[in-house]
């Protein structure tokens, strides 16, 4: 294995909407900073969305700005398909260990033409858009991948080299090695992000059994005018759904699972998907089996009321089970608690699963900061500043802290950067404040003298 070695400001880790605020308001101040992301692109989850709630913007045209200054800002360097072994303290700095993963295409001389994977005879399931659509071994991410350089999906391939006779820039190395890097940081800052909680995790409700059972995520990527199919289909038959339920609190709020906390952002994703699914498929009938309807920031109970006068149905209910039919429908037995808790059987051809937050990674698995019961960043003053953790020098941001929407994440963001900045001190080659040789003149005002300033202040005023 070949080993690296560099030295920098500040190693942010997970390149997703917070990592990259971070990194961007850090590499701003004129930092050095290294942003690493375990995937083969920065964006994290946002990317993958279509719009935001409660304003509706489209959600890449949100990210990807920030994706594209990160990559080309002269103070970041990014680093993508890189796992962060270890962090440990180096006196007052630290020293991690990452292995940049083998891509078998080398960047440098990748140009990103696709020609690899046009030539490409195998397909595989496409995990950017949930399985529902194909990808080949040899593969961009995704359409706005940065960096757009490809990789090859080595235990999918099998060794015909069509890709490497169709490179023109011979950037094909099936003997590409995975690379260690030392690297020496006098900050860090920890934005891992969030994984969802499996589809599958309530069996009762056939998530990965029943093909039209798929989760909030797969959701998304159908109503992303570049998402499998370019609207909204039934994964199992391709058929345009008539009549489409969503089940809330399908991972989280429930002991069993592990994650007996509110996720915070599932019911008002759920609405958001709602509103959109009634402008593309007007004829549908949209039902929300609720059991609560936490719309916590500002404009979201408006944003929820808009829903409700848009015809969407939201019933108090608790989903017992879902039964898959012999056609690919749905049945659902469900407690209607909002009436007198009678128990009924509803028929839908689409049913998507409000899945719930659960941290992206395990921090202690790298670097010795303290986590909360969940598995989240844990800060010693949480109602002071979420942002610290348990070492100096450690800041943490966005979902790592805990389940929340995308406004706080990127506000936490900002606030870890500004809590490492302050740890730093003054970049390294900023110019310190200039004496322009102006005097001020402090004196005691008498008060006539007094009275005088406060006539000419509403004098400014008026």
């Amino acid at each position: 294995m070949i080993e690296q070695r560099i030295d920098i400001d500040a190693l942010v880790v997970g390149a997703g909407i917070a990592g990259l605020q971070s990194a961007l308001d850090l590499a701003d101040r004129g930092y050095s900073v290294l942003l690493v992301e375990r995937e083969a692109s920065i964006g994290g989850k946002m990317i993958a969305l279509s719009k935001v709630f409660p304003t509706m913007d489209c959600a890449s045209c949100i990210t990807t700005p920030r994706m594209s200054s990160a990559a080309h800002h002269d103070n970041i360097t990014t680093w993508t398909y890189t796992d962060v072994d270890s962090i440990t303290p180096d006196g007052a700095a630290f020293t991690a260990k990452l292995t940049r993963k083998a891509r078998y295409v080398d960047e440098d001389l990748c140009i990103g033409c696709r020609l690899c994977e046009y030539a490409c005879p195998v397909e595989l399931p496409h995990e950017f858009e949930g399985n529902m659509g194909a990808r080949r071994a040899a593969y961009i991410p995704f359409g706005t991948a940065i960096p757009q350089k490809a990789l090859i999906d080595i235990d999918g391939c099998v060794y015909c080299g069509k890709c490497e006779k169709a490179c023109p820039t011979d950037a094909i190395d099936f003997g590409q090695k995975p690379v260690s890097v030392t690297v020496h940081a006098r900050s860090v800052v920890i934005a891992t992000g969030f994984e969802t909680t499996p589809l599958d995790a309530k069996k009762e409700y056939q998530g990965g059994v029943a093909a039209n059972v798929i989760s909030a995520l797969d959701m998304e990527r159908l109503l992303s005018p570049n998402g499998p199919y370019g609207r909204v289909l039934r994964p199992s038959d391709g058929k345009i759904p008539d009549n489409v339920a969503y089940v809330q609190c399908a991972g989280s709020r429930d002991e069993t699972l592990g994650v007996p906390y509110c996720s915070r952002v599932c019911c008002m994703y759920a609405i958001k998907q709602t509103m959109l699914l009634s402008g593309s498929l007007p004829l549908a009938d949209i039902t929300v089996y609720y059991m609560d309807i936490r719309a916590f920031g500002k404009g979201y109970e408006q944003f929820y009321q808009t829903a409700r006068s848009m015809g969407i149905n939201f019933v108090k209910a608790k989903v017992a089970r879902i039964e898959e039919e012999p056609n690919g429908d749905l049945k659902l037995r469900v407690e209607i608690i909002e009436e007198d808790g009678r128990v009924s059987e509803m028929a839908h051809d689409l049913v998507v699963l409000s899945v719930g937050l659960k941290p992206g990674d395990d921090p202690r698995r790298f670097i010795g900061v303290d986590l909360d019961q969940y598995g989240f960043v844990a800060s010693p003053e949480p109602k002071l500043d979420a942002t610290l953790t348990s070492m100096p020098g450690v800041a943490a941001a966005g979902t790592a802290i805990g389940p929340k929407d995308i406004v706080d994440s990127i506000m936490e963001a900002s606030a870890a950067a500004t809590k490492v900045a302050t740890y730093l001190g003054p970049p390294p080659n900023s110019p310190q404040p200039a004496d322009d040789g102006v005097q001020i003149d402090i004196r005691e005002i008498e008060a006539g003298d007094a009275l005088a300033v406060a006539g000419h202040s509403e004098v400014l005023r008026g």
